[in-house]
């Protein structure tokens, strides 16, 4: 379908919360400290000791990688490669044939590889969330000159159709496709026929927008504010505005690896939780991570680019820096008490309602027995469980999006044709 300067460095210190949040998150401390620091013996030992897991560069892949660096792998038995990857094409290739056991990927890249559509078909696995929020639709400075600034301004730009409007997500069937159409059709845009859509990477966001290849793109964080602090965009929305605390990149393997090395997969989900619990600890885990990952092996940026909005202090590029606490929404959340990263069957299902409803796919799938089939929830539980971490008692969630429409999972079929605005 065809129709990815400086700032002043955010404080190390944590920013104000709640009596409660400070409570929750001593307690998660405190958790942590019981954590056993190796694996089961016998029968639970891990049948692959040394795992390639990709990552593209983003903020998000930080649990990933910080499970490498602060040795919680070694504590389960085995040795996380962290392999950084320049797509999402060649992510899903690599997993595909092998070349990679896991991924910090996209949750509907797995969903598009399980039924077929947006590359090979192959049977896939998600073992765990790896985070909610922090990804972000940009547009051009251009753009703001005009007077668009929001999705109701964009709109009456686009419809005097002085020109074609061109927008970027980084992977057809992935998340920065399906956040970018759902905000422009709620402000009456329809993505597939009133402007044009390209594929492109993630890093090279920012550098196709200087030089004019595109008038906005959605794409995970740093690329947002890499953006403002070069000048060349703003930030017109958050995702969590369009879904607040919506599912995000996934840590995602085939169903043969799940099923030749399930040890593995479940030490691989240990040692990663373990590090999200980490990441979200404090303030300063989150700025120790942001210097970790802000390295040439990994994101390859400025360390403030990343960690002012890892740690909510979010500037939009339009009315100047906007202080956000912890208790807001507006910030990437890697653990939240283990609401991040349980596989929720409702969330995969989402993914395929806007592949249907986007003409990715031709027909209903059964939306529930796809689901069932990819997350691995019996073996997150049992990672879970491991290290104390609490799951909910239902494998759907209901949330309401930015239109107010509400998704809980139980009539998908209804609720992927519900949307006036469609492919």
């Amino acid at each position: 379908m065809n129709r990815e300067s400086t700032i002043l460095p955010a404080p190390l210190v944590p920013v104000e919360s709640s009596r409660r949040d400070f409570l929750r998150l001593a307690a998660g401390a405190a958790l942590m400290s019981a954590i056993p620091h190796a694996w089961a013996a016998g029968s639970d030992k891990p049948e692959k000791e040394e795992v390639r897991i990709g990552f593209i560069p983003l903020t998000d892949c930080a649990s990933v990688v910080m499970a490498s660096v602060m040795g919680f792998d070694k504590k389960y038995g085995i040795k996380i490669v962290p392999t950084k990857e320049a797509s999402w094409a060649g992510v899903r290739d690599k997993l595909v044939n092998g070349e990679l056991d896991a991924a910090h990927v996209l949750y509907g890249l797995i969903y598009g590889v399980q039924l077929g559509i947006g590359g090979p078909k192959k049977d896939m696995a998600v073992l765990m969330t790896l985070n909610n929020n922090g990804q972000g639709i940009t547009l051009s400075n251009q753009l703001k000159d005009k007077g668009a600034t929001d999705g109701a301004s964009l709109a009456a730009l686009v419809a005097k159709k002085e020109r074609e409007y061109t927008f970027a997500q980084t992977f057809p069937t992935g998340t920065h496709a399906m956040w970018l159409y759902y905000w422009l059709a709620t402000h009456g845009i329809n993505p597939l026929k009133d402007v044009k859509t390209i594929t492109v990477p993630p890093p090279q966001m920012v550098a196709n927008m200087r030089i004019g290849n595109m008038d906005g793109f959605c794409v995970g964080e740093p690329w947002n504010n890499r953006a403002i602090i070069d000048k060349i965009g703003f930030s017109a929305a958050t995702t969590q505005d369009i879904w607040t605390d919506h599912p995000e990149k996934v840590l995602g393997t085939t169903a043969d690896f799940t099923q030749k090395y399930p040890n593995t997969a479940r030490a691989m989900i240990m040692a990663v939780l373990e590090a999200s619990m980490w990441i979200d600890a404090s303030a300063a885990n989150r700025g120790k991570t942001a210097e970790t990952i802000a390295a040439k092996a990994y994101v390859n940026t400025d360390v403030d680019v990343i960690r002012s909005r890892m740690i909510g202090q979010y500037e939009n590029g339009l009315t100047g820096t906007q202080m956000r606490s912890w208790s807001d929404k507006n910030h990437m959340k890697f653990f939240n008490d283990g609401a991040v990263n349980f596989p929720y069957l409702s969330d995969g299902m989402w993914f395929l309602t806007q592949h249907k409803r986007w003409g990715l796919l031709g027909e209903h799938p059964d939306y529930l027995a796809v689901a069932k089939k990819v997350n691995q929830i019996a073996l997150y539980k049992e990672a879970a469980s491991q290290l104390k971490v609490a799951v909910p008692k239902s494998d759907m969630r209901t949330s309401t999006l930015i239109d107010g429409v509400v998704w809980d999972g139980k009539d998908p079929k209804k609720y992927a044709d519900g949307f006036k605005i469609k492919g």
